[in-house]
């Protein structure tokens, strides 16, 4: 079996916040990627520079599954307590698909996740003709609100 070689979607793109967070998750999962178990990887950036990298983990029972930037998240949480200023998500093709790979928006209910812990978080989207960044919660414009904690978290 020839090993194919998968486009990196970080390739030619000109922000360079940008290409290095496409780039860490493109690697992260080229590295890790199994078919029905690992598709996607996260990058999140925090405000000092930290990348913290987060893979999908599929379960045979779905709501068991973990998405790649819930652990992207847990990941810079356990490293810092510095802002979160920027994810990207990439996803794998398949061997059936064509072999490139693809920055994907966070799911919805990652987006409520990643905003209830960064409100001021930007995504890495595909805007039509090229990656950028934009504000998570333009995606997700009527966000819940709870009384659960306060709107903006501060560490002691």
């Amino acid at each position: 079996m020839t090993a194919r070689t998968v486009e990196d979607p970080s390739a030619g793109c000109p922000d360079p916040a940008v290409r290095a967070l496409v780039a860490a998750a493109f690697t992260a999962i080229s590295s890790r990627y199994v078919l029905a178990r690992h598709q996607i990887a996260a990058a999140v950036l925090d405000a000092d520079g930290g990348m913290h990298l987060g893979l999908h983990l599929d379960a045979m029972v779905g709501r068991a599954s973990v998405c790649a930037e819930a652990g992207a998240l847990s990941a810079a949480r356990l490293a810092t307590g510095a802002e979160l200023v920027a994810v990207a998500a990439v996803r794998y093709p398949k061997a059936t698909e064509e072999a490139t790979a693809r920055v994907v928006p966070p799911c919805g209910l990652c987006r409520e996740l990643l905003l209830d812990h960064a409100p001021g978080l930007r995504a890495v989207v595909h805007d039509e003709t090229q990656l950028v960044l934009t504000p998570l919660s333009g995606l997700l414009p009527h966000k819940y609100v709870g009384t659960k904690w306060p709107a903006v978290l501060t560490r002691s």
